[in-house]
Order: C-alpha cells, then structure tokens, then sequence
C-alpha cells in the first residue's frame, strides 16, 4: 500500500462517514416526523373544552365564563362553526356541574362565616338566574357579617354592612335596635338617626324604643361639634430645589374621622407619594388637630380607591367627633351646604354655599357634586355636609382661575368605597372591558377593549346594552352611564355578570381587575384607528378603493365628544398621520387630515387630544 496519500485517505473516509452519519440522521428525524404526524391532533375546541372541563373542579365561576367564551366562537351569530350537537349536551353538563360547585362553595363560605365569599358567589349564582337554596340570599349574609362585625368592635364596618343589607330587605325591630344601640354608645347620632328610622318603620308601638336613644338620635350636632371631627393633613417630602435654593416640599390636605379607632379619610392626590410605587423620595404622613404649633400625629394609609381619589388613612387618635358614612343625604341642586377644613393650613375653616350642579363628570366612576362654597388648597379630603350635618360628599378638586367652580365626591360613593378600603391596600374594582355613549335610544357600545371579558365573548360594538343582571337601568339624561357603573362598582372582580345586549343576545361574563387607566392599557393593544372611538369619539371605516393604509371615512361621531367638537361628520375622509400616548401626563394625541364635507372637502390637518382616564368606561 502507498502510504504517501494516507492523510487524504482518512479525509475521504472522514467525509464518507459523514456522509452517512447525516443520512442516518435525516433518516431517523423523518421517522419521527412521521410517528408525530401519525399522532391524533387536539383541535382547538377540544382544547377549550378540557380547559373547561379543569376549571369546573377548580374555578366554576370562570368555568362559567369559558363556556360562554366557547358559545360565543363556535356557536353565536359570528361562530367559527357550528356547534355539534354533542358537544352541546357536553357544554350543558359542565354548566350544571359548574353551578353545583359554586352552590357547594357557598355553603362552605357560610359554614366557614367567610360571608363576603359567599355573598360574592351568592352574586355570581343570581346572575346566572340561580337560587342559593338552604343558606340565606345575600341579605341575610350581610346582616350576619354586620353582626359578626359589631361583636369584633368593627362599628365602622358593621354599620355599612348593615346599611347593604337594609336597602334590600328591610331590618328587623331586634336588629334595628341592636345597631342603634351601638350607634349611641359611639356618639355617632347621624348613624343612631338612620337606625331609630328603621326600627320606627316596623315597629306599630315605639315604645319599644328607649327614650334615651331616641333622644340622642333625634337630636342635632353643631358646626362646632362637627370640626373636632376633621384634621389636617400634612404629607412631608423632604425638599425640592428650585433655581438653586432648597425649599420645602409638603403637601397639605384634610381629613375626616369616620370611626372612633381613628379612622379618617381624605383623598388619595393628597396620599400619593406614600403608596406610589414609581415615587422614589421621602414621604412621611402626619396630622394634626389643631393649628401648625399643634403636635403631628404620625399616619398611615390603610386603603386607597385612585379611580374615586379616596383614601382611608389612621392615626392613633381618639376623635370627640366621628361623621357618619350611614346617615348621608342625596343632594339638590340649590341645597346649602357647609365645607370643613384647613384651606392654605388654616385648620377648622368652615365655609358656606350651595350645591350648583350635580352629574359633573370629572372621575372615571360615576359622576360629582359641583358646590360653590369657597375651598381651596387644603381643602382637599375634607367633609361637605347639609344644614342637619349629614355627610354631603368629599372636597377633591377646584378650578383657581374659576372661583366658585368646586367638586366633591358624593357620600354614596364613599360609602360604596369603604368596604374595599378597609380590607387594605390598592381597592381593586371590576371590569368588562368596554366603552359606552349615551344616546337617544340608550347606552351604546362604541369600544371593546381586546383581551378583555367583552373581547373574549364577543360583545358586539354598535349595541346597546338593555339590562345588567337583569335590572333595566333608566336614569335621567347625562345620568346613565354612571348608573350603570354603580351596578358593577360594588362588586369584586372574578363575580359573574348577566349582560343583556339589543336583539336579546344575553351573555354571562367573569369581570376582572380594573386597569389603573383603562384606556392607556388599550392603546398599548390596540391598533390606532380602533383607539379613535373610545379617546376621541370618532368611530373610522376604512375607506372602499384607497390603497393607502391609513385612508378611512367617518362612519359616526360621538355627541358631545372631542371629534364633535372639532367640527367632523359622517363620510368626512381622514387620514391619519400620527398617533402618540404621553403615559406620564395621561393624554394622546392624533393627528389627522380630513376633508369636511361642510367645508367643501377642504382638506385641513387636525391635532385631536384626549385624556385617558375617560369616564365613560364600564
């Protein structure tokens, strides 16, 4: 053998190995290939089902929802398929099973005494039509839970449970008394005036009233009575530099005590910087009972409510005077009212005027008091209450340059708001995902925010909604919407909601945690053209023939909103030409060419802004 070309002999037996290695190789993945495509595959349906089928063991209200979400695929007006009919009778049952587990996990809540549990899922059954048998409806629940409260010493939370349940089933004398008993021995006689009212309005004899509690409940506190109740705020940043010198950065607000634990409230703007996780400086909070020579009380935030601008803070303090959160008064416009707090530091200012305006539309829930009673910086979280000292609403805003142009938050917010406050922490509300406008005809659905309980069952955009669980909302003019938040706003998020939409198409959805601002977590989603109609009311069509991808015509503009405003119409041709969210500032910007039809088809550039926090969310 000729042993001169050896190393280009291995190299060619190398190369042949190789060869055959990589044949084997491809051999074997092929065969793989082959036994994975032998394989049964799950279809997609088949994948919601098993998915359903988990959850009903470990979530049955969500399981609720996946059967809905599955309805509204495969078997609505816009279904992939139709639905086999098997698969139908599979659907029923697991909807059974799943609402025998929900009804079990009732009974265990009310076993257990966890009563908010099991009024949530005493919620979630009535929406789905369903009677919770053997255990009480959710009246009963929170007058047990009021009564476990009360036998804590939990009055706050006792006597708001209380109220709940008397607005759906009238309280009983024994239970009426129980409360108004405690109501006295806690100086709270606004509270003792609302539960010496309901014991008179099932009792034929009052006599059974004790004379010294009717005494107490019948009589009246003074505005001198009422500002022992109210403290200062004083929200400490350290300091702030400003052209070179170092000034002192604190912020001043009011506050009010609701409970004689030393529980107070006040707003949640005047609180930001001690629950703020993107607040990075020095923040400490103290009040103060009198004025600025007066010992600070150091504070600290209990529970917050951002979408109210609420706030439930606690000083160890024992208050002479406690407002009441049960006895509050529904306003009128032209109603006095009186406004207690420390304006620029000036502690116990007590102001006077009227209620101006009511529906002012100024949170992203529901709507506020417009008052003329002089407030200012300072102001801010301290009470407005009536002529017989019941609790009116919360200062949280004014307008300097507009004297006289105040807002407050309505007490039967805060009442709402509490309950949540003072379990702790950030409140969490509920959410559908959607985006209203009032019209002729009723609440119209202009918005479906994507990955949202309304995207995922298909809510039609364009629809009214008829009822919500089961209820006909009519309110007056401007007043809907806010209505229809005050359905959902009670609620915990993961209850089940019956949404009724025209045509009679009824669905079942599971809410869940509403965003901080709804809408700037949509523009994170969603394509800009869609972002049109919720932020600025204009609702686009792309425009037929035009190849430009940003050609659309108008095919609706929203009464009243800021499209409105700048003079658009239906068939007006737009093209947009920038769309910008200023996260920090919470505003967008888009930019537009239109061609009015009003104006000849005159072509025109157009900066539309809008803020994100609108307050026409459900």
């Amino acid at each position: 053998m000729n042993f001169k070309n050896t190393s280009g002999y291995f190299a060619c037996l190398r190369r042949i190995g190789a060869v055959f290695l990589t044949v084997s190789l491809i051999s074997c993945l092929s065969v793989e290939t082959q036994k994975k495509r032998l394989r049964p595959r799950v279809s997609t349906s088949e994948w919601r089902l098993k998915d359903i089928e988990r959850c009903v063991q470990e979530d049955p209200v969500k399981a609720v929802h996946l059967i809905g979400m599955y309805d509204a695929i495969y078997g609505g007006e816009h279904a992939e398929n139709e639905t086999d009919p098997g698969i139908v009778l599979r659907l029923e049952g697991l909807e059974k099973e799943a609402i025998q587990n929900m009804k079990e996990s009732q009974r265990k809540a009310v076993e257990e005494r966890r009563w908010d549990d099991a009024a949530s899922l005493a919620r979630s059954l009535a929406a789905m039509g369903v009677a919770v048998e053997n255990t009480g409806m959710e009246p009963d629940l929170v007058l047990a839970a009021a009564k476990d409260m009360l036998e804590a010493g939990n009055d706050l939370g006792a006597f708001l449970a209380a109220v709940r349940a008397h607005q759906h089933k009238t309280l009983s004398a024994d239970d009426a008394l129980l409360f108004l008993e405690r109501a006295a021995e806690a100086r709270q006689r606004r509270t003792a005036a609302f539960f010496l009212a309901a014991a008179e309005a099932v009792l034929e004899d009052g006599s059974r009233i004790p004379g010294n509690l009717r005494l107490y409940a019948e009589g009246q506190d003074t505005a001198a009575d009422m500002i022992k109740g109210v403290a200062t705020v004083v929200v400490d940043r350290g300091y702030r530099t400003e052209r070179g010198r170092a000034l002192p950065d604190r912020i001043l607000g009011s506050a009010f005590f609701v409970d004689a634990s030393g529980l107070l409230i006040t707003n949640y703007h005047v609180i930001t910087s001690e629950v703020d996780p993107s607040y990075e400086g020095y923040s400490r909070m103290y009040i103060r009972m009198g004025d600025a020579s007066s010992a600070r009380v150091p504070a600290k935030v209990v529970g917050w409510d951002k979408a109210m601008d609420l706030a439930l803070i606690k000083a160890d303090l024992s208050p002479e005077y406690v407002f009441s959160v049960v006895d509050r008064v529904i306003p009128r416009v032209g109603d006095t009212v009186y406004a207690i707090g420390s304006p620029g530091g000036l502690e116990k200012t007590v102001t006077s005027g009227i209620v101006s305006a009511l529906g002012r539309r100024f949170l992203q829930i529901g709507d506020v008091i417009q008052i003329d009673a002089a407030v200012n910086h300072g102001n801010s979280g301290g009470p407005v209450v009536d002529r017989e000292g019941r609790l009116m609403g919360i200062v949280f805003a004014g307008i300097p340059q507009y004297p006289g142009l105040n807002f407050a938050v309505p007490a039967e917010r805060l009442a709402d708001a509490l309950p949540a406050m003072i379990a702790g922490g950030k409140a969490q509300r509920p959410w559908l995902g959607l985006t209203l406008s009032e019209t002729v005809q009723g609440a119209e659905i202009i918005y479906v925010a994507p990955f949202t309980p309304a995207a995922e069952l298909r809510i039609a955009e364009g629809s009214l909604i008829e009822t919500i669980n089961g209820r006909t909302i009519n309110a007056p003019q401007g007043a809907l919407i806010p209505a229809l938040q005050d359905v959902l706003y009670p609620l915990r998020p993961g209850e089940l909601v019956a949404l009724e939409t025209s045509g009679g198409k009824r669905r079942v959805l599971m809410t869940i945690i509403r965003p901080d601002i709804p809408l700037m977590e949509a523009a994170k989603k969603d394509s800009r053209e869609r972002m049109a109609a919720p932020l600025f009311g204009l609702v686009l069509a792309p425009q037929v023939g035009k190849t430009f991808p940003s050609s659309y015509l108008v095919k609706r503009v929203v009464r009243g909103s800021i499209a409105d405003e700048a003079g658009l119409s239906e068939q007006d041709p737009v093209s947009i030409r920038g769309f910008k969210v200023e996260e920090k500032e919470g505003y967008a910007l888009m930019d537009i060419n239109v061609k009015k039809r009003r104006m000849g088809y005159l072509e025109t550039s157009i900066r539309l802004p809008a803020l994100l926090d609108s307050p026409d969310t459900l």
